[in-house]
């Protein structure tokens, strides 16, 4: 098959003419017509989407995995709330399913990532009210039921060091999030392993001149952390600092049931949350999760002065350089044919799963 546009290359973006199968062929440069083919996009944290909640099972997981191909992910991981073990252990079951077995229009589920539950209690953000310390028994059956890529931990809370150290020893990334620690806590999970921090700004000690707080030690010591580019989560300015500061860091979605859906109530794990407009609250007003798509995240940093081979790179490369992937995440030669064809004004026109061709999907 072949692409023809604006293509972002490893050199960056060149007119031309991209050729591929279930693998990039080559780039061959030419006139082309005014629209972007990108690397497809790598969302690292997204618990739902079209009304289906990870938590729910395998169907649920790939109902949401269809929605985000349609928006230009083609690769994710499915992301689980703070929940009982039982919950737990029925969400991750549903997601190795969809890992083992992938169906056509989806996006490539390569595993889960734990959002908690071992996090702080005072800093749940929106997520249900069962934070623990870590019990291993537990770490280690959970571990077994399906490739967990990441885990988002409180270094502070009893053990949290130690499940630093097992997770690193067990290839997991884990990640600094929900944590109500310090900048000393938070540098000393860094030096235990650490890898990246959690929706950073959010949900975290903030940066004071005599507490400079997780956020100090992330502006500081941090080679990779994610951000929520929905607008609403952080200001444009304070991503800029991150960017700035981080350069690893790489945007993911947040985004829960309720994303692509009218306004309403939906589900998010043991809570339901509503949607009013963009955003999605608690009752209480707190922000859970996001309606956010990576498409318009893109737009998004192209809005908040990024130039777009940048923008595209904290949607792409750089996640899969956090993970460690190494056929995707470029439009490189031998690489996955995952890729996302934007118009001239970075809307998606088609999207390309291992060369195959999502079919768009109204969600409702």
């Amino acid at each position: 098959m072949k692409l023809s546009g604006q293509v972002l290359t490893p050199e960056g973006l060149r007119s031309g003419r991209l050729v591929f199968g279930e693998r990039i062929e080559g780039f061959f440069p030419g006139e082309a017509p005014l629209r972007y083919v990108l690397p497809g996009f790598i969302d690292l944290h997204v618990h739902g989407g079209a009304g289906a909640d990870a938590m729910e099972g395998e169907e649920a997981v790939r109902q949401l995995a269809r929605f985000h191909a349609s928006h230009g992910t083609t690769t994710l991981l499915a992301t689980t709330v703070t929940a009982p073990f039982e919950d737990l252990k029925r969400a991750l079951s549903g997601i190795e399913a969809v890992r083992a077995r992938p169906e056509a229009g989806e996006a490539r589920v390569l595993g889960a990532h734990l959002e908690g539950p071992w996090i702080s209690p005072k800093k749940l953000g929106a997520q249900p009210p069962y934070a623990r310390p870590p019990g291993f028994d537990e770490v280690e059956a959970l571990l077994e039921l399906t490739r967990v890529r990441v885990v988002t931990l409180a270094p502070e809370v009893p053990g949290g060091l130690e499940l630093v150290r097992l997770l690193k020893a067990r290839g997991v990334r884990a990640q600094i999030g929900h944590t109500n620690g310090t900048f000393e806590d938070a540098r000393a999970a860094l030096e235990a392993g650490a890898a990246g921090f959690t929706h950073f700004f959010n949900a975290m000690t903030g940066l004071h001149h005599r507490a400079p707080g997780v956020v100090g030690a992330g502006l500081l010591f941090a080679r990779f952390a994610e951000l929520i580019a929905d607008g609403l989560h952080v200001a444009p300015e304070a991503a800029r600092l991150l960017f700035k500061n981080v350069p690893g860091a790489y945007v993911v979605t947040d985004a829960v049931a309720a994303a692509g859906m009218p306004d309403g109530p939906y589900p998010l794990g043991r809570y339901r949350v509503a949607k009013r407009g963009e955003g999605v609250y608690l009752e209480d007003g707190t922000l859970a999760g996001s309606t956010l798509t990576l498409d318009r995240a893109l737009k998004n940093l192209v809005a908040w002065g990024l130039l777009l081979p940048e923008a595209a790179s904290r949607l792409s490369k750089l996640p899969a350089r956090y993970l460690g992937l190494k056929d995707r995440g470029e439009l490189r030669t031998g690489y996955r044919a995952d890729i996302v064809v934007l118009d001239e004004n970075l809307n998606v026109e088609e999207v390309y799963v291992e060369g195959r061709r999502v079919p768009p999907v109204d969600a409702r």
